[in-house]
């Protein structure tokens, strides 16, 4: 793990040295860290008016339907670092050890999201991906999980990522989405007004709702 960014995220002061017990929790980080991930490479069989059905697969969202309006091959995936990470930090009595590791854990999750994009774009020979994942928005919901999941079959025997009744992803420390081929950038953060979020990419665009011709508030779940 990059050192600088890790302090940058702890929100440590950069200018001062790594205490040992910093430099002993990214250690401990790097050991327990199992990143996997799972792709497919999809078609569009079927556009509806809100809907579009992926490798027999159909999701709902208006949202997604104009993103892959003028796309034909999508990559849905599924992302895990594991589950050692999270137990070591939910053990920890120190709730500021704790809060270091579950850090460590989501720049772990990034990192390796953000590697799967830049894989697939060596490996199929494309320009600017884009994603979209099940609970970003309310225009695409958490139970949307089930259906992409459907799409892989048993995703637990395969990198070990199961679904809750409630659609929570075990390990908590995994993503999953869609990756899309286009020309202009598109992020959730775009649709939704919420303010102050520390996760924001992209600032909040009113004229967006126009183009999906969304109504009421389509804030992110997060």
């Amino acid at each position: 793990m990059d050192l600088e960014e890790v302090k940058r995220q702890l929100h440590l002061n950069t200018k001062m040295g790594y205490s040992a017990d910093v430099r002993e929790l990214v250690g401990i980080a790097e050991s327990l860290i199992q990143a996997k991930a799972v792709y497919e490479v999809s078609y569009i069989n079927q556009r509806g008016e809100d809907t579009v059905k992926v490798n027999g697969v159909t999701f709902t969202s208006r949202v997604l339907r104009v993103n892959l309006g003028k796309v034909e091959r999508i990559f849905p995936f599924i992302i895990t670092i594991g589950s050692a990470l999270e137990d070591n930090a939910s053990s920890c009595n120190d709730l500021l050890r704790q809060f270091y590791l579950e850090t460590m854990g989501d720049m772990a999750l990034r990192s390796s999201r953000q590697y799967l994009e830049e894989y697939l774009k060596r490996h199929f020979g494309l320009g600017q991906l884009s994603r979209m994942s099940p609970g970003s928005l309310k225009d695409w919901p958490v139970t949307e999980q089930r259906p992409l999941f459907s799409i892989f079959g048993n995703v637990g025997n395969l990198i070990g990522v199961t679904l809750t009744e409630s659609m929570l992803m075990i390990p908590r420390k995994s993503v999953s989405g869609i990756f899309f081929p286009t020309e202009v950038m598109f992020f959730s953060c775009q649709l939704c007004p919420r303010k102050a979020c520390p996760e924001r990419k992209a600032p909040y665009d009113e004229t967006l709702r126009q183009k999906y011709r969304l109504e009421g508030d389509n804030s992110t779940f997060g």
